[in-house]
């Protein structure tokens, strides 16, 4: 099999795997935003109340939960056009182009900071949130399924799992999508290198050609060709 199949076929592997890890990031954190209410327990804090016992929390923004769902929706966009695109130049025997390939690690550099950028926000926004908890219990996981803010109406049952999953999946997702890069970064080196010993080939060629025009040889026949004397006809 040849290097270009084998790079086709670990890149439509790898953009298989970011298409699963993409969907443990989306359907945890849709399932986390529903069941507390369209609020987001990243970098929320709150204050334990005496009487009562429960958590006067202080919501932070949506934006950090929508924004880990919009990550992980374009990833799964992405790698299913990628799949897709790779199949066909798989099956057709063909691959993509210079332009294409260079397209391939603009995007996949971008898609990485995009992804470590929702990984920090899980990770750090669920290390703020499970501080609250662990003032009360003795871990976060313990918190999981307990009545700790009526007010808000919010599900605690499933965050632990659901947060812990969506960190998984945006951490792996950003490995993934840096090995991608890196077979990317292959692809186009090898165009490149491909390019420059078609440009040398070529020099090469023109270089034999004014040398077999310039050279003493050719000219010396010319001469000959151009001066040989005709022949005389006889008279009886």
């Amino acid at each position: 099999m040849a290097l270009s199949n084998i790079v086709l076929l670990s890149q439509i592997a790898g953009y298989v795997i970011a298409l699963i890890l993409s969907l443990c990031i989306i359907v945890p954190m849709s399932l986390h935003q529903d069941e507390f209410r369209g609020h987001c327990l990243l970098f929320s804090t709150g204050i334990w109340q005496e009487s009562d016992g429960q958590l006067n929390v202080s919501w932070s923004s949506q934006a950090y939960c929508n924004y880990t769902i919009f990550v992980g929706v374009m990833l799964f966009l992405l790698s299913l056009i990628q799949i897709y695109r790779l199949s066909l130049f798989l099956y057709k025997g063909t691959d993509s182009s210079f332009l294409s390939a260079f397209i391939d690690v603009v995007s996949s550099m971008i898609v990485c900071g995009m992804t470590i950028i929702a990984a920090l926000m899980i990770t750090l926004g669920f290390m703020v949130w499970c501080k609250n908890m662990t003032e009360r219990f003795r871990s976060c996981e313990l918190a999981a399924g307990q009545a700790i803010d009526i007010h808000d109406g919010i599900y605690t049952g499933g965050f632990y799992i659901e947060l812990g999953t969506a960190q998984f999946g945006v951490w792996a997702s950003f490995a993934t999508w840096v090995g991608l890069s890196v077979f990317a970064l292959l692809k186009l080196c090898r165009y490149h290198q491909l390019e420059n010993i078609r440009v040398s080939m070529y020099r090469e060629r023109q270089r034999l050609i004014n040398e077999n025009a310039d050279s003493p040889g050719s000219s010396l026949g010319r001469e000959s060709t151009t001066s040989a004397p005709q022949p005389v006809a006889s008279k009886e």
